[in-house]
């Protein structure tokens, strides 16, 4: 049994139909075809393709494509919740969090942009709306609710949060370089009413790599190669930052997940944090309540793994209750449709209380999330 921490969902041509007012109503984001005969979404002078590499699970690596995909090429799971619940038991994969695909990459931000904030609000419910009705709503106990934010302003930005907590929203997306966005700095206090929101409601704020458009890139002519090779550099990046913003002390109880980012470098950041601190370069480091940065990781954060093998020096860094499993559907590197073969191989060589552990109970606890009945897993075995 599986709960994964990091899947997809392409967002249907429909998603906006009956979510708006009317005066909105032709202004909404729609599908479009190209003069290249492409299906893409276009909205606000801007359009959104999505890559043949985002929807590629299954596929054979020379089908592998950055090109744009058509709907009626894709698997219908990327968009379809029906085809979703059956390509999930398919793999045993029992529940998942979905993040945005297509349209609402970066936390939301083409709507965040909108010169008109009230359009750009609706939108954003009308997302969440159509998440929590139709793709969470229709299979709850398969699908994690997921949200996006409002990005522009924190004080809603809280209001939403806990409006949606009472809808059954179990986390929220959010850029983990707000700054790359053009974003207030996660530095200052101008996130503290959202965090708070968060934190009262028990909503899990996922920090998906790669949804601030920024990565680690040493040369303007750096390969590609090299650019995938540092994925996980942004991660150890961003949870270094939001490790030493403060965010975790002034805010104990708020939970911080970081996804597609894998979990390898966890030792070295913990090593070298808990370094710093004892090592000031200027003075005194900013850091109260206690404990050292090493303990904030074991207490406030949580990591998504999909392809780490070497996982012994994390069991002694951080503890295997922080890491969750990721299957990546519908994405190319997804390990579907063999999730349960993977996990076989990457996780065969820990204690099975832990392989339990990340495969589900860390994901189950973290969002509250049911686990499934006997008659599910009898029908997996057979």
């Amino acid at each position: 049994m599986i709960i994964s921490a990091d899947d997809h969902v392409v967002e249907p041509a429909d998603l906006f139909e009956g979510r708006l007012q009317a005066k909105y109503q032709d202004l909404a984001p729609k599908v479009v075809e190209t003069d290249a005969g492409h299906q893409v979404w276009r909205y606000n002078g801007a359009t959104y393709p999505c890559a043949g590499l985002d929807v590629g699970a299954g596929l054979p690596r020379e089908q592998w494509t950055l090109d744009p995909v058509r709907f009626e090429d894709m698997r219908p799971g990327a968009y379809d919740i029906e085809a979703r619940i059956s390509d999930m038991d398919r793999a045993g994969i029992w529940a998942a969090v979905n993040f945005p695909g297509m349209l609402a990459s970066q936390a939301g931000m083409p709507f965040a942009r909108t010169r008109d904030q009230d359009l750009g609000l609706a939108l954003v419910k009308a997302w969440n709306d159509w998440h929590v009705d139709v793709w969470a709503g229709t299979y709850p106990e398969r699908i994690i609710a997921l949200q996006l934010p409002w990005l522009p302003d924190a004080e809603v930005a809280a209001k939403e949060i806990r409006a949606n907590a009472a809808r059954g929203f179990k986390a929220v997306v959010f850029p983990e370089f707000p700054t790359r966005l053009r974003l207030p700095s996660i530095h200052t206090g101008h996130w503290d009413p959202f965090l708070a929101a968060c934190e009262e409601t028990g909503t899990v704020i996922c920090l998906h790599t790669g949804s601030s458009s920024w990565a680690p890139v040493p040369s303007p002519d750096t390969p590609i190669e090299a650019i995938t090779t540092l994925i996980p550099a942004s991660a150890m990046f961003a949870c270094a930052d939001w490790l030493w913003s403060g965010i975790p002390l002034r805010f104990p109880n708020l939970r911080i997940l970081i996804v597609e980012g894998g979990v390898s470098w966890l030792p070295m950041l913990a090593e070298r944090a808990d370094y710093a601190l004892d090592h000031p370069v200027a003075g005194e480091a900013e850091w109260e309540g206690g404990l050292k940065p090493s303990e904030v990781l074991r207490r406030n954060f949580f990591f998504g793994t999909l392809d780490d093998s070497a996982l012994s020096a994390v069991r002694l860094a951080v503890g295997m209750e922080r890491v969750l499993l990721e299957s990546g559907y519908p994405r190319s590197e997804s390990s579907w449709p063999d999730t349960q073969q993977a996990v076989a191989r990457r996780l065969g060589s820990l204690p099975p209380a832990d392989i339990a552990r990340v495969a589900y109970a860390n994901a189950a606890r973290l969002f509250g999330h049911p686990l499934p009945s006997r008659a599910w897993l009898r029908m997996e075995r057979l």
